[in-house]
């Protein structure tokens, strides 16, 4: 699928897009810190009141994957505000692909522009998690992450309420 990335501009965030996107993601069972029921407009303020301000702060690359259309298809965040022993490395977060839209490369194209933004803010190790076993660990796995380990009980899932684990995996940057 032919997607392009775009870097968010400071007060750049697409606020109605991002928020239909974590809405489908959630309702899909993504584990992104939310649970059911979560309506949109929750979404939405998650980005306008959390994720926006950092943005425009500098703290926070916000990375979108857009159509043909404009439509967004996905997101990924590279977190670069990091403590002052921590200046080589960055978080990798809520890395997001629309239901409609798995499947086609998109995640992946979202994580190799995530990680030549890194290398050009001279940034040499990512870190993540992901909900053990979901699609994500296999993908991050391919891409060169390594496992840490597994945090057992970490979160809810979004609709049975159950505890799930998360993976922790890094990947140092050439």
């Amino acid at each position: 699928m032919d997607v392009r990335i775009e870097i968010a501009a400071p007060g750049g965030v697409d606020v109605a897009g991002l928020g239909g996107l974590l809405h489908a993601c959630v309702m899909a069972g993504a584990s992104v810190g939310f649970i059911a029921p979560f309506a949109r407009n929750e979404a939405e303020a998650f980005w306008r009141e959390n994720i926006a301000p950092r943005v425009a702060s500098g703290a926070i690359t916000l990375l979108t994957a857009r159509t043909a259309d404009d439509a967004i298809a996905g997101t990924a965040q590279l977190i670069t505000a990091m403590p002052a022993n921590q200046p080589h490395r960055a978080d990798v977060a809520k890395v997001l692909v629309h239901p409609d839209h798995r499947r086609k490369g998109i995640a992946r194209a979202l994580m190799a522009a995530l990680e030549a933004e890194a290398r050009q803010r001279n940034k040499t190790l990512l870190t993540l998690d992901t909900r053990t076993g979901d699609a994500a660990e296999p993908l991050y796995a391919s891409l060169g992450y390594t496992t840490v380990g597994v945090v057992p009980d970490y979160c809810i899932d979004a609709f049975t309420g159950a505890l799930d684990s998360t993976t922790i995996m890094y990947k140092r940057l050439g």
